[in-house]
């Protein structure tokens, strides 16, 4: 892992957004954008576009939840952001540009380019996690917020945000929605977007995915299962073994990790009979 990246990406000089892209860039081994040498493909003309309108559109509504309700109709309706829950994206839904202007994002991606449209029209927002996803909410006063799923532009009311609430774990009453940390927010995202790499066969790329993934949470036995597997399919069988025995290890119980121990084991003796 590259340190020059990773104090890029733990930066409080860039945005989230920023750093999604610098992350798609290292991932795909793109050229950095910039200057006059960015193609039509990775411009993020289109974003500032979509920003000037919707704040035009705002600029004369004085009520903070007027301007909110105004501001997600141009959004999701004259802007095509409206869309539905797809069971898989592909790799350009995961990449800033392609997808603003394809208008299929991601679903973590969407939720973080929905998020800078709006604070850019001069709400704040964040991202929370509402069992079972990651939604945006809007603060349109002290008092009153809206609570959205980004794709498909659908809000939720008190009810069901209640019962959304009563299937995390402890005392409901304690329940706060918490901003979800950028370091969660990432995670989130190259999972997902490492998941559509192996399904695409591009295991180099999505290695570097879990690289990525890793350095942010070098502990996760699932990420390092991943690692192992993507290692071994790289024909690099003698480094993956170190991250399998750690999966083993860290999820004894996981069926995976019966089968891989039994893997493991027959490597073992077959290690010893040929010493």
């Amino acid at each position: 892992m590259n340190e020059l990246l990773l104090s890029e990406i733990n930066s409080t000089e860039k945005d989230l957004l920023q750093t999604m892209v610098l992350l798609e860039e290292f991932i795909l081994a793109k050229q950095p954008s910039e200057g006059n040498g960015v193609s039509s493909d990775n411009s993020l003309d289109g974003l500032e576009l979509i920003i000037k309108q919707c704040q035009a559109v705002i600029e004369e509504v004085e009520s903070p939840l007027d301007r909110a309700e105004i501001l997600l109709n141009e959004l999701y309706f004259q802007h095509l952001f409206i869309d539905k829950f797809r069971r898989t994206y592909p790799v350009e839904a995961y990449c800033v540009a392609p997808a603003i202007n394809s208008r299929l994002m991601s679903p973590v991606l969407k939720a973080v380019i929905v998020c800078e449209i709006i604070n850019a029209c001069g709400f704040e927002t964040d991202i929370v996690f509402i069992p079972s996803k990651m939604m945006v909410r809007i603060c349109c006063d002290e008092k009153y917020a809206i609570i959205f799923d980004a794709t498909t532009g659908e809000s939720l009311n008190w009810n069901e945000l209640d019962l959304r609430l009563d299937e995390l774990n402890g005392d409901p009453t304690q329940h706060e929605l918490s901003s979800v940390e950028s370091e969660a927010i990432l995670v989130e995202h190259l999972t997902a977007f490492k998941n559509t790499l192996i399904k695409e066969q591009t295991f180099d790329k999505a290695l570097r995915c879990v690289d990525v993934i890793l350095a942010l949470t070098p502990d996760d036995p699932l990420q390092r299962r991943d690692r192992g597997y993507l290692l071994h399919q790289l024909d690099c069988f003698n480094v993956a073994v170190d991250d399998y025995r750690y999966f083993v290890e860290q999820c004894p119980k996981d069926p995976a990790a019966k089968l891989l121990k039994l893997q493991l084991d027959k490597i073992s003796i077959l290690e010893t009979v040929l010493h």
